[in-house]
């Protein structure tokens, strides 16, 4: 199928009509030809993909082990901890949560996770270095300050540390305390994330996420009167309401502030995923895509203006920021936690919901608390889905991982993947000024940068061969 063909195919799963706007440094012909539906690609096969069927908990334990003994010595191994809590519903999110304002489900939660930490250190058999830890949610900071330590030092203590090791957490505003943030920072914690998305206060309440500036400035401040090293704020651009005057607004405020990285993200609507989360306001109310274009090359030029680099795909860092050296030096790297500054080969998530990768597999566990925690306490691991990667699903992903971190990629002749064929795919795309090629090398140029994902969909060789016969993504734009 050539370029046009998978477009036509997947425009005509869903489209949005087009207002008449300025986009700035941006042709309105090419936002209406590349508004399709598209995979964010954190993983290669992405989900959806997934061949379920052929894989199994057995397997999934041999690739981890075989992936473990190959880097754990010398790269270590990154875990994310995934906390779901929430004490209310943001009506945005497509996260994997838990709404409750009982915090007596805090202590049973964290006996589970220490458990199924357990479960993977039997199967491992040696001691992991840890390069890097993440603690993500749901909201982290739900749990008071002594659960969290009670948590991360009963999962330090049967690990060691890799040099040059790095620990993270997202931090809500309106609850993340300085306790908080000073028994993270004493346990090694150097990089926070605070979940801004937008300061208008029409559009915090179409998603039910209301904050007001004053205390992003105030947990901003305390994380670096404490000695965080990378603060970080995430916004979200195409919410319900927003118009580009207010954003300009947010943008500014985040300046005022002067984080030391920006993810920049594009709001995923999928409801017909996630349900009721996604339903607190109308798609009348969302901005159509030229506008949600626009409000995303507005906000680009300003954070530019600003001394901002962007780096990967919706993201932004200062020169100084750890994560932009790593882009510089081509070690930027991208998973389940987004872009990090180093990559590890194994990567396991603990938690309800959590997915881990060995490299060579995926598995993901159980998406209720009570069925994870049931799965835990019978013994066994609470995988309950994943993925084997083939010979050929290797090198698509390396291909896909190059272009969402380092905008190139270079085919060799060892590559399975047919390169003439993907070259005939991205032929309109380079006709439209959106890459070139020198030799066998693919590059994106500044202006492909918005249209990443849709590069990396003509490689998708899983999605090609298997078209979903409804829409089971976000737009691309």
């Amino acid at each position: 199928m050539g370029l046009r063909g998978l477009v036509k195919w997947l425009r005509g799963l869903f489209s949005l009509p087009l207002q008449e706007i300025i986009v700035p440094n941006m042709d309105k012909r090419l936002i209406n030809k590349y508004n399709i539906p598209g995979p964010r690609y954190t993983s290669y096969p992405t989900v959806p993909f997934w061949d379920v069927e052929g894989f199994s908990r057995e397997a999934w334990q041999e690739s981890l082990k075989r992936s473990f003994l190959e880097s754990n010595a010398t790269e270590g191994i990154s875990l994310y901890l995934h906390l779901p809590f929430c004490e209310q519903l943001c009506t945005f999110c497509a996260c994997h949560k838990h709404i409750t304002v009982q915090h007596h489900v805090e202590e049973p939660y964290i006996d589970t996770l220490l458990k199924e930490w357990q479960l993977y250190l039997d199967l491992l058999g040696e001691k992991p270095r840890i390069a890097e830890l993440h603690l993500g949610g749901g909201t982290p900071t739900f749990f008071s300050p002594a659960n969290l330590q009670k948590l991360l030092t009963a999962i330090l203590s049967k690990a060691e540390l890799a040099d040059n090791y790095e620990f993270s957490f997202e931090g809500h505003p309106n609850n993340t305390t300085a306790e908080h943030m000073q028994v993270l920072y004493d346990l090694g914690f150097r990089r926070i994330s605070f979940g801004v998305q937008d300061y208008d206060p029409r559009v915090q309440k179409a998603i039910n996420r209301i904050q007001p500036y004053s205390k992003v400035q105030e947990v901003t401040r305390i994380a670096r009167e404490i000695g965080y090293e990378s603060v970080s704020h995430d916004l979200v651009f195409g919410l319900p309401h927003q118009h580009l005057q207010a954003m300009q607004d947010t943008i500014a405020k985040t300046a005022e502030l002067a984080p030391d990285r920006i993810a920049f993200y594009s709001y995923a609507h999928v409801p017909w995923i996630k349900g009721v989360g996604q339903r607190g306001f109308e798609d009348s109310d969302l901005p159509d895509a030229a506008t949600k274009r626009a409000l995303y090359e507005t906000g680009k030029q300003q954070l530019e203006d600003m001394g901002y680099v962007e780096i990967g795909m919706d993201h932004f860092a200062l020169p100084t920021d750890k994560l932009y050296l790593a882009m510089k030096n081509g070690q930027m790297h991208r998973n389940f936690m987004g872009y990090t500054s180093s990559k590890t080969q194994v990567m396991i998530g603990l938690g309800m919901s959590a997915i881990s990768d060995s490299w060579y597999s995926f598995a993901q566990n159980l998406k209720s608390v009570k069925e994870y925690t049931e799965a835990v306490n019978s013994g066994v691991l609470p995988v309950f889905r994943g993925h084997i990667l083939s010979e050929e699903d290797l090198i698509v992903r390396r291909h896909i991982l190059d272009v969402m971190c380092h905008f190139q990629t270079q085919f060799t002749a060892h590559d399975v993947v047919n390169v003439e064929d993907i070259r005939e795919r991205l032929q309109e795309m380079e006709q439209d000024g959106l890459l070139y090629w020198d030799a066998d090398t693919l590059y994106v140029t500044e202006m492909g940068r918005l249209f990443v994902r849709n590069i990396c969909m003509t490689m998708d060789m899983r999605m090609l061969r298997n078209k979903p016969e409804t829409r089971i993504f976000s737009m691309t734009i």
